[in-house]
C-alpha cells in the first residue's frame, strides 16, 4: 500500500472562514454558537445554531458560478481554494485524471427543497427554479469542486449522515492508496440551517433547546440535551507520499489508519454496547501498525446526545481497557455544534492543527460529567501535549462508524 499525507487544508466554519482563524478561536475557547438569524425561529422548539457568518460567494468563486450552487456546495468550494491553494498544487503539471475528489455532503439542500416546495404550493409547479436538482442533490459539492479546479479523476460524495466527512476522507486516502489516484481533494460539506432541517432535526428530539451559549452543547455532561445544528466545509488534500515529496510539498501529517463499519442496529441509536465503534477504531489502529496504548488522544464524535457520547464512551473504554483512562478524548462540537456531514472532515482538520501546535483544546462548557462518561474529557481548560497520533471518531444515523488515525509526520 502506498503511504498517504496530508498537505492542504481549508476550512468555512463557525468559527472562522479559513483554517488559521478557526484555530485560532479553537485554542481561545471561543464558541459560534448563538440565536438562528438566517430565519424567524419564534415558533420553533429550538432557536440557537452555530452559523456561518460573514461568508460572501463571489470572494471564492466566479459570481456566475455561485448563482448556480447552493450554500453546502458554495463552502465545498471556498474551503477547497484554500486547501488547494494551501497545498501549491499546479494542475497544469499534473495528470488531471490522477488528481480526484471525494466531498459528502449528509443532507444535500434541505433549504432549496424548502424554497421550491413552498413555490410550487403556492405558485404552481411551472414557476419552479430549472436549476432545482442540480442545486439540491448532494453530489453537487464533489460535482462543482471538480468542475472549478479541473479534477478529473475519481469523483465521489459518500453520503453516511454525520459519518460523511471521516467516510469521504477515508475513501479519498484508500484511492490513493491502491493506485487509482495521486491526490485526492477530499472531505465534507453542509448547510442545513434552515426552517426544515431545523424542524425535522427538533422533532427527532435531537436538538439542544437551551439558548445558553455555554450550555447548549456540552458533551459528555450530565446535562447535555442534545446537539446544536452547525454548517460549514472542511476539505484537505491528501497525496501520496512520494508524489508530495517530488513537487516539494509541505506535509502536514500522516494518514495511517482507517476503520469503517456498521452497528446493523437502529436508524437513529448506536448500538449500547458501542461495538461497531470499537471495530471502526481497531481497524484504524491495526492497519497503522501502531500499538493500542501508542494511542493517547481522541478526537471524539462527542454530539452532546445522551446515547452517543455514552455508547462510544463505552466503546472507547471496551477497545483500551485501563489505558482508556491514560487518554484525552474531546469533543469539537462543543465549540461549533454538529456540522452533519462536514463534522469529520472539520474535526479531522481540528486533530491535524493539535497535532502541528502540541495542543489539545477542551471540551467547552462541559462542567458535570454524567457518571458512566469517566473519561479525561479535556474539562476547563486546552492543555499542552505532544500528539503523535489522533483518532478521529464519526458515528452517523443509519449505524454508520468510521474512526480515522492520522500520525506525525517525521519522513
Amino acid at each position: 500500500m502506498r503511504r498517504v499525507v496530508v498537505t492542504g487544508m481549508g476550512a468555512i466554519t463557525p468559527m472562522g472562514l479559513n483554517v488559521n482563524d478557526y484555530f485560532e478561536n479553537v485554542k481561545a475557547g471561543n464558541h459560534g454558537f448563538g440565536i438562528i438569524s438566517s430565519f424567524d425561529s419564534t415558533e420553533f422548539k429550538v432557536h440557537t445554531a452555530a452559523e456561518v457568518k460573514g461568508f460572501v460567494a463571489k470572494e471564492y468563486m466566479d459570481p456566475k458560478a455561485a448563482r448556480r450552487m447552493d450554500k453546502f456546495a458554495q463552502y465545498a468550494v471556498a474551503a477547497a481554494k484554500e486547501a488547494i491553494e494551501d497545498s501549491g498544487l499546479d494542475m497544469t503539471k499534473e495528470d488531471p485524471y490522477m488528481v480526484g475528489c471525494s466531498i459528502g455532503s449528509g443532507v444535500g439542500s434541505l433549504e432549496r427543497t424548502e424554497i421550491e416546495y413552498e413555490k410550487m404550493v403556492t405558485k404552481g409547479p411551472s414557476r419552479m427554479s430549472p436549476l432545482m436538482v442540480p442545486l439540491l442533490i448532494s453530489n453537487m459539492a464533489a460535482g462543482n469542486v471538480s468542475i472549478a479546479y479541473g479534477l478529473k479523476g475519481k469523483s465521489l460524495n459518500v453520503v453516511t449522515a454525520c459519518a460523511t466527512g471521516t467516510h469521504s476522507i477515508g475513501e479519498g486516502y484508500r484511492s490513493i492508496q491502491v493506485g487509482d489516484a495521486d491526490v485526492m481533494v477530499s472531505g465534507g460539506t453542509e448547510s442545513a440551517v434552515c426552517r426544515l432541517g431545523v424542524a425535522g432535526f427538533s422533532a427527532l428530539t435531537a436538538l439542544s433547546t437551551i439558548e445558553d451559549p455555554n450550555r447548549c452543547s456540552i458533551p459528555f455532561d450530565k446535562d447535555r440535551d442534545g446537539f446544536v445544528m452547525g454548517e460549514g466545509a472542511g476539505v484537505i488534500v491528501l497525496e501520496e507520499l512520494e508524489h508530495a515529496k517530488a513537487r516539494g510539498a509541505k506535509i502536514y501529517a500522516e494518514v495511517v489508519g482507517y476503520g469503517a463499519t456498521s452497528d446493523a442496529y437502529h436508524i437513529t441509536s448506536p448500538a449500547e454496547d458501542g461495538m461497531g465503534a470499537v471495530v471502526a477504531m481497531k481497524r484504524a489502529v491495526e492497519e497503522s501498525g501502531a500499538a493500542l496504548d501508542d494511542i493517547m488522544y481522541i478526537n471524539a464524535h462527542g454530539t452532546s446526545t445522551h446515547l452517543n457520547d455514552l455508547c462510544e464512551t463505552r466503546a472507547i473504554k471496551t477497545l483500551f481497557g485501563e489505558h482508556a483512562k491514560e487518554m484525552k478524548v474531546n469533543s469539537t462540537k462543543s465549540m461549533i455544534g454538529h456540522l452533519l456531514g462536514a463534522a469529520g472532515a472539520v474535526e479531522f482538520i481540528t486533530c491535524v492543527k493539535e497535532m502541528q501546535e502540541s495542543y489539545i483544546h477542551v471540551t467547552r462548557g462541559l462542567e458535570n460529567p454524567d457518571e458512566e462518561c469517566d473519561l479525561d474529557y479535556v474539562q476547563g481548560h486546552g492543555i499542552e501535549m505532544d500528539i503523535d497520533y489522533a483518532l478521529s471518531n464519526s458515528l452517523g444515523f443509519g449505524s454508520h462508524n468510521a474512526s480515522i488515525l492520522i500520525k506525525k509526520y517525521r519522513g
